[in-house]
């Protein structure tokens, strides 16, 4: 299995994920079912979350698929400027959605700013996803164009006031390979929101796992917060570091360890807040102990959390530990 195939693996899953979602949000605001609205901006943070391997994949199979015969380099651009964009809006959705589902969390009510930004967002999400979708069938199959041979891409309409606003990612990596300063500037804040997540979700996981049992756990669960700050601040500035080089992580084995430990601390999270083991730990008072499956979700939290630091450390080191079979 090849990045071509991972990349075809996961490319459905934002596309699909999007539309289920956005159907969810618009049902739940016309008949004011809260149950909807709740599982839209899961769904919508879930999602976001899964769109960034999707991308990073599709990096890898341009690399793999450059040069091929029949592979156009213009679609392949297009396509990449258009995922960047789907990428970017897709995050600021998934963004406000946890913002959302803290909302509702704290007073059980979502602001109407929340809902007026989700819904924005969510649309301009839904147009660029289909795009996306669109932009990416054109490399491949050849059928669907007129010009099999495509140096040069030509937009429609729609297309032409679309790609006005789709950055062009060869042109930012290679800023970003040029510009030092940029990337020091970048993994110092990459290092500042780590320390601002692992901190927080640390503290916690801790005190879920029985040390500092003088606090009650629902106090402590308001510093989560700071931790979405953190995780925000990594996202953003990890996918700025990779797409200045990204031929240095696609073949990288530690890089995808540390994305796999990313994934699984996804579900580490989705496990926590959806069986409702966090209804247990939010009524665990001063003096007592969590249930065991909240403990042993910390610890496996706390254990991925090391994994990811550990792995993230390594990459430099194992830089092209993945064989590169490319075009010849």
């Amino acid at each position: 299995m090849n990045f071509p195939h991972l990349h075809l693996l996961l490319n459905h899953w934002p596309i699909i994920g999007t539309f289920i979602a956005f159907g969810l949000f618009v049902v739940s605001l016309l008949k004011g079912n809260g149950d909807f609205r709740r599982s839209s901006l899961i769904i919508f943070a879930v999602i976001a979350f899964l769109t960034i391997p999707s991308f990073m994949t599709g990096v890898g199979a341009q690399e793999v698929m450059k040069g091929q015969v029949g592979i156009s380099a213009a679609l392949m651009q297009r396509h990449e400027g258009a995922a960047l964009l789907t990428l970017g809006l897709m995050l600021i959705t998934g963004g406000l959605a946890l913002a959302g589902l803290w909302e509702t969390h704290r007073d059980s009510r979502q602001s109407n700013s929340n809902i007026a930004a989700i819904l924005v967002f969510s649309i301009l999400t839904l147009i660029m996803v289909i795009r996306t979708g669109n932009t990416g069938g054109d490399i491949r199959h050849s059928e669907i164009r007129e010009d099999t041979n495509v140096t040069t891409v030509s937009e429609g309409t729609f297309g032409s006031i679309v790609s006005v606003f789709e950055p062009n990612a060869v042109k930012f990596g290679s800023w970003m390979a040029y510009s030092k300063w940029c990337t020091a500037f970048l993994m110092d804040l990459h290092f500042i929101g780590l320390a601002l997540l692992i901190a927080a979700v640390g503290i916690l996981d801790l005190r879920i796992m029985g040390f500092a049992k003088r606090i009650p756990l629902a106090d402590l669960h308001g510093i989560v917060p700071w931790a979405l700050v953190g995780l925000g601040i990594n996202i953003v500035t990890g996918v700025a570091t990779y797409m200045g080089s990204p031929e240095i992580y696609n073949f990288d084995i530690p890089f995808w360890l540390k994305m796999s430990s990313l994934m699984l601390l996804a579900v580490n999270v989705a496990v926590f807040y959806l069986t409702g083991t966090f209804d247990h730990v939010e009524r665990v008072q001063a003096g007592d102990d969590a249930p065991l499956s909240a403990k042993l979700i910390a610890a496996s939290s706390l254990l991925l959390w090391v994994a990811v630091i550990v792995f993230g450390r390594y990459i430099q080191a194992y830089e092209g530990s993945i064989p590169f079979h490319g075009a010849n």
